[in-house]
């Protein structure tokens, strides 16, 4: 991220100095082109500028259902906006600190984490961390201490509103945030409460696969029940459909029936299956930065764009 251009991309670059509107004025605008432009835009810290909310988007990445690329998504979306000029803050709120190492932020034992930020008041800006190689981009994150958060959070005051009220002392005293998002983990309990009180959007990621609709109506319902109860704010404004195998029927009839039921929320970019999307959290980073060029990256980019150009307010 840090380092040179490579001497071999004035090329690619010529190409990216044409793409003002995300269009490339070149003859030899292929696949390969678009590939190796993105991956040199990247390597600069920036692939062009997207719009600012009005004000902060605070969006729950939330399914109850393992495995649906929940955390990946968040990562790489949150990545994909900062790489394009927008400021984002990632709060990881599952114990088991997956978006934490992807983004590459301490996360070990005795860090600052959102558990201290919960359980304990501490103020969101003694925890947050910015995440090395992408400007912009910033990161809460989350260690082992959060798995007993759920018990301890059950006899404080106020336990469902805690990440609301953290929230609303931290965006208005620095720097502007475009984005928050937040990565849940795979339950309904009080950590997803949490996110969902503190959120306006809450995001669903779906695995294109028969199981993963199974729980979304189980979903949908709490969202529903937070709303009436809890946040009348909160709405179900972006569905992202993830690991996309074009090669099988299942996946094209999963997409369809997720389409014909929420309609224009669900984004028109598909997640493909990417072995580069899965490598990237071993070497601490998301696949924006580790393969830039990747169709995972690329899918990820263009989902980022979109929901960047989501009209506003967008809701029910």
């Amino acid at each position: 991220m840090s380092g040179p251009v490579p001497e071999e991309t004035p090329r690619v670059l010529e190409l990216v100095v044409s793409r003002e509107t995300n269009q490339v004025a070149s003859p030899d605008d292929t696949p390969i082109a678009h590939a190796a432009a993105t991956a040199a835009q990247v390597m600069t810290g920036r692939v062009g500028d997207l719009p600012r909310p009005t004000r902060t988007r605070i969006l729950t990445v939330a399914n109850q259902k393992g495995g649906v690329g929940k955390t990946t998504t968040t990562v790489n979306i949150a990545a994909a906006l900062a790489l394009s000029g927008l400021r984002v803050l990632v709060l990881d709120l599952d114990p088991q600190g997956n978006a934490s190492t992807a983004l590459g932020v301490p996360h070990q034992a005795g860090t600052p984490s959102v558990y201290e930020v919960l359980v304990e008041s501490a103020p969101m800006a003694s925890v947050v961390q910015e995440v090395a190689g992408i400007p912009g981009l910033l990161a809460a994150p989350a260690t082992i201490d959060l798995a007993g958060a759920e018990i301890e959070l059950v006899s404080l005051v106020a336990r469902e509103s805690r990440l609301l009220r953290a929230l609303d002392a931290y965006l208005p005293a620095g720097e502007p945030v475009d984005f928050v998002l937040i990565d849940c983990p795979p339950s309904l309990g009080l950590l997803t409460v949490n996110a969902m009180v503190a959120a306006e959007e809450v995001f669903i990621p779906i695995q294109c696969e028969y199981y993963a609709l199974e729980g979304l109506g189980q979903l949908v319902r709490n969202v529903d029940l937070v709303k009436a109860h809890l946040n009348p704010r909160l709405h179900i404004s972006t569905i992202l459909l993830t690991m996309y195998d074009a090669r099988t029927r299942l996946a094209a009839q999963v997409a369809d029936e997720v389409r014909s039921h929420f309609g224009d929320r669900v984004l028109k970019t598909l997640i493909p299956r990417s072995v580069r999307v899965s490598e990237a959290p071993s070497y601490g980073q998301t696949v924006m930065t580790y393969d830039p060029g990747s169709t995972g990256a690329l899918s990820y980019l263009e989902a980022a764009r979109e929901l960047a150009r989501q009209p506003e307010p967008y809701g029910d």
